[in-house]
C-alpha cells in the first residue's frame, strides 16, 4: 500500500506540473506546435486529410505526413470552438533562432499579441488539447512504473524511481504540455511493451514448460490458449492504435513477432533441435498473423495503402522530407556522435524552438548519472552472467530450470529491444534530415527509464538503492519546478536593458515613425572569432501599420557587404512595431559573431537600420539614406604561427591551418596573391593537386590556379 501511494503521489504531482508547463508557455512556442496544432484545425472544420504539396506546403506544413489518430481526437475535443483566428494567432517571427540557443533573445517562434483573449478560439482550443495530452503523459508514467515492476519484480523501490525519472523529466513534462502526436504514440508504445511482457513472464497463465502444463486439466490448457489470443489480439489493436499515430511505433511489429515465437518455445519441452525451432517459428509466425498483424492492419493499414497512393511510399517519407527539407550530404555516425550534446539537451530539457535552454551544470549531473547508468548496467548484466557456469568449456546453467532463468530477464531484454530499435530508428532517420533530437526517442521512454534506473540501483541492496532512486526523482522534481518559472517564461517576456556607461548620443528620426536617440559598440576591438553587442535606444514617435525589423550590420568597406549581421524584430524578437505606441521607449541588444574566415587587419563600419522583412524595403532615414553608419571596429589578427587562422580538415589527411591575402582590392587584369598553409596529419595517400578558384555567387567560374605538390 505504501509503494500505491508513492505511485498516486508522483502521478499527482506530475498532473500538477503539466497543468503548470501547459499554462506558462505561450501558445505555439512549445516544440512543432505551431505545425501540429494546424492539423487539428483543418480536421475540426470537417476537411479531409490534406495531401503533400512541396509546392503549397499549408501551415501544418510536414505534419500532413504524419498519421492522423492523434489529430482526429484533438479535432473531436474542439470541433465545437470557434478557430477562425488562427491565422491571427500565428503571427510568425521571421527571424527566430529556432535550434540556436542565442545570448541575445529571439527564441519566440510566433508574436503574441497581448489583446488577444487566452480563454477564447485558438488560444482555447490549443490549451483543451495540452490539457488532454497531459493526461495521456500520465499514464505513460503508470505504464513506466508497471513495466519496471515486471522487469524487476522484487524491487518496488526501482519501479518507483522509473516513474520519477519519467514524471520529472523536464522536457517529458514539456512536451506533454503541448500539442504533440507524441503524447498519443508514447502511451500506447508503453502499453504494447507491457502487454508483451505479460505473455511471457513466468507467473500468471504464461511462461510455464510444457512439463508443467501436462499437469493441468485439458480444459485449463484451452482457457490459457484462449488467454493467449484475447492477449494477442489486445497487443494488435494497441500496435494499429500506435502505428496510426507515428510510424516510430512500427518496430512494435516484429518485437511482437519475437514474443509469440518465444511464446512458442516457452510451451515446448525446452528441447533444443532444428524441427523444434521451426516449430516455434511456424507457430509464432502464424499467430502474429492472424492476432497481431491483422487487427493492427485493419485500423491502420488503410493510412500506409493512402500513402503508397498518393506518394509512390507506404511511409510517405519521401513527401515528409521534400517538405521538412534534408542535410546537403547524409550524416555519417561520426558526426552524428559529435552531434551527442545537443541530442542529450534536448532529451533532458531544451524548451521552445529548441533554443530555451537550462543551466549547462543541470546537464553535466544529468548526463553524469547517465554515464553512471551505464556502467552500473554492466555490473548489473555481470551479476546475471554469473548465475551461469563454464564447465568443460561450455555454459552451463546453474539453475534447474533454464526456462524460467531466461524468462525471468525477458521483460528486460524487451526493454533493451524495444530502446535499440527507437534509437537506430532515430539514427537512421537523422542521418538523412536535421533530426538528432532526444525527445524523439520519448517513444521508448518507459523502457529508456526502467533500464536507467535498474543501471543506477539495480546492483545495490534495496536501501541504498532507495536513497539513490530518491536523489535522483528529487533532482528531478526540483528541476522540473522551477523550469517553467525560472527559464521558460522569461524567455517570453521582453527584457528591461540599460543602456551601457559610455553610450553615445545620436539623432536618427526613421521617417517620424522610429527615432534611434543611443548607442553603444563594445569593445572597439576585435578579432575574428570574437562578439561584438551593439546596443540601440529607441523611442517610437508614431503608431505603425507594418512591421520593421531592426538590422545591425558590421560591413567591410573593401568587400562592400556586411560580414556578420543580426536581425530581429525590437524587445528582443517579442514586440512587432504594430505593438509599439507613441512615446514608448525601449532599448535592444545585438550580439554578432565575427567568422573566423573574417581577413584581418580590417576595419569594418557598423551600420544599422530598420526594413520590412517580406518586402525588403527599408525605412528611410529624414535626414538622408536609409542606413546609418554609427562607428568603425578594428579587426586584428588572431596572434599566432600562421595568418587568419583557421582548422579545415580534409579527410583526416590534410588541415588548412592559415592564409594571406597580399591584396583585398583589385581590378580587371589584376592577379591575386594566396598563400596557404597547411599541416600533413598523416602520411599523403594520394599525390593531391592544391586548386583556388575565384567563383561568383552562381558559381561562375572568373579565375583560377592548380598546383601540383613540390
Amino acid at each position: 500500500m505504501r509503494h500505491q501511494f508513492y505511485l498516486t503521489l508522483i502521478l499527482v504531482t506530475f498532473l500538477v506540473l503539466g497543468v503548470i508547463y501547459a499554462l506558462v508557455t505561450p501558445v505555439f512556442e512549445s516544440s512543432d506546435e505551431l505545425t501540429h496544432y494546424p492539423m487539428v484545425r483543418h480536421l475540426a472544420d470537417g476537411n479531409p486529410l490534406p495531401v503533400q504539396d512541396p509546392q503549397n506546403v499549408g501551415p501544418w506544413k510536414q505534419e500532413a505526413s504524419q498519421p492522423p489518430l492523434y489529430y482526429y481526437l484533438a479535432a473531436a475535443l474542439t470541433f465545437w470552438i470557434d478557430a477562425s483566428d488562427m491565422e491571427q494567432r500565428l503571427w510568425l517571427n521571421p527571424h527566430v533562432d529556432s535550434g540556436v540557443i542565442t545570448p541575445d533573445g529571439n527564441v519566440n517562434l510566433v508574436i503574441h499579441d497581448p489583446t488577444a483573449n487566452p480563454w477564447q478560439g485558438t488560444l482555447l482550443a490549443v490549451r483543451l488539447i495540452r490539457l488532454a495530452s497531459i493526461s495521456m503523459g500520465a499514464v505513460t508514467v503508470y505504464l513506466t512504473y508497471q513495466i519496471a515492476r515486471e522487469v524487476l519484480p522484487g524491487r518496488p523501490e526501482i519501479a518507483l524511481g522509473a516513474a520519477a525519472v519519467n514524471a520529472f523529466t523536464p522536457m517529458f513534462l514539456y512536451i506533454s504540455g503541448a500539442v504533440s502526436n507524441d503524447n498519443l504514440v508514447v502511451p500506447l508504445a508503453s502499453l504494447a511493451l507491457l502487454l508483451m511482457i505479460r505473455v511471457v513472464r513466468p507467473e500468471g497463465g504464461f511462461g510455464k514448460n510444457l512439463a508443467a502444463e501436462t499437469q493441468r486439466a485439458q480444459g485449463a490448457l484451452r482457457e490459457q490458449l484462449r488467454d493467449l489470443r484475447a492477449s494477442a489480439v489486445s497487443l494488435g489493436i494497441v500496435i494499429g492504435l500506435a502505428i496510426l499515430s507515428k510510424e516510430s511505433a512500427l518496430g512494435l511489429l516484429p518485437l511482437a513477432w519475437g514474443v509469440l515465437v518465444i511464446r512458442a518455445w516457452q510451451r515446448s519441452d525446452g528441447r533444443l533441435s532444428l524441427a523444434a525451432v521451426f516449430r516455434w517459428l511456424w507457430l509464432g509466425t502464424v499467430r502474429w498473423l492472424g492476432l497481431v498483424l491483422l487487427p493492427a492492419a485493419l485500423i491502420a493499414g488503410w493510412w500506409y495503402f493512402r500513402n503508397w497512393q498518393l506518394y509512390g511510399d507506404w511511409l510517405g517519407w519521401n513527401a515528409f522530407i521534400a517538405v521538412l527539407g534534408q542535410r546537403a550530404h547524409p550524416a555519417s555516425l561520426a558526426q552524428l556522435w559529435g552531434e551527442r550534446w545537443g541530442f542529450l539537451l534536448s532529451y533532458w530539457g531544451l524548451f521552445g524552438g529548441v533554443n530555451v535552454p537550462m543551466p549547462t551544470w543541470i546537464y553535466h549531473v544529468l548526463n553524469a548519472t547517465l554515464v553512471a547508468a551505464v556502467a552500473g548496467f554492466v555490473v548489473y548484466v555481470m551479476k546475471v552472467i554469473r548465475k551461469w557456469q563454464v564447465a568443460d568449456g561450455r555454459w552451463q546453467v546453474a539453475s534447474s530450470n533454464y526456462q524460467l532463468l531466461i524468462t525471468d530477464h525477458l521483460a528486460l531484454f524487451f526493454c533493451l529491444l524495444w530502446s535499440a530499435a527507437v534509437v537506430v530508428g532515430l539514427i537512421r532517420w537523422a542521418t538523412v534530415t536535421w533530426s538528432s533530437q532526444g525527445r524523439l526517442v520519448f517513444t521508448a521512454i518507459s523502457a529508456l527509464d526502467t533500464l536507467l534506473v535498474v543501471g543506477l540501483v539495480g546492483w545495490l541492496p534495496r536501501r541504498p538503492a532507495t536513497i539513490v532512486v530518491s536523489i535522483m526523482g528529487g533532482f528531478l522534481l526540483v528541476v522540473a519546478a522551477v523550469a517553467p518559472f525560472a527559464w521558460i517564461r522569461p524567455a517570453y517576456q521582453p527584457p528591461q536593458y540599460t543602456m551601457p556607461n559610455g553610450s553615445r548620443a545620436i539623432d536618427l528620426n526613421f521617417s517620424q515613425q522610429m527615432r534611434l536617440t543611443q548607442f553603444s559598440l563594445e569593445p572597439a576591438t576585435a578579432r575574428p572569432g570574437d562578439t561584438v553587442e551593439v546596443t540601440l535606444a529607441w523611442e517610437v514617435l508614431a503608431a505603425m501599420e507594418r512591421d520593421w525589423s531592426i538590422f545591425v550590420h558590421l560591413n567591410d568597406p573593401v568587400l562592400g557587404a556586411p560580414i556578420s549581421q543580426r536581425d530581429m524584430y525590437p524587445g528582443q524578437g517579442l514586440l512587432a512595431t504594430r505593438l509599439l505606441r507613441p512615446g514608448q521607449n525601449l532599448v535592444t541588444k545585438h550580439v554578432l559573431t565575427l567568422p573566423v574566415t573574417a581577413v584581418a587587419p580590417a576595419e569594418l563600419e557598423l551600420a544599422v537600420g530598420l526594413y520590412n522583412y517580406y518586402t525588403n524595403k527599408r525605412l528611410p532615414i529624414t535626414d538622408d539614406g536609409d542606413a546609418a553608419t554609427l562607428a568603425k571596429l578594428t579587426l586584428t589578427p588572431i596572434p599566432g604561427q600562421f595568418p587568419n587562422p583557421l582548422a579545415v580538415n580534409f579527410e583526416g589527411e590534410l588541415e588548412l591551418v592559415g592564409y594571406e591575402l597580399k591584396s583585398r582590392r583589385l581590378s580587371p587584369g589584376d592577379t591575386l596573391a594566396l598563400v596557404l598553409y597547411w599541416r600533413a596529419l598523416r602520411p599523403l595517400s594520394t599525390d593531391y593537386t592544391f586548386f583556388a578558384q575565384v567563383v561568383d555567387k552562381d558559381t561562375t567560374r572568373w579565375a583560377s590556379h592548380d598546383l601540383s605538390p613540390q
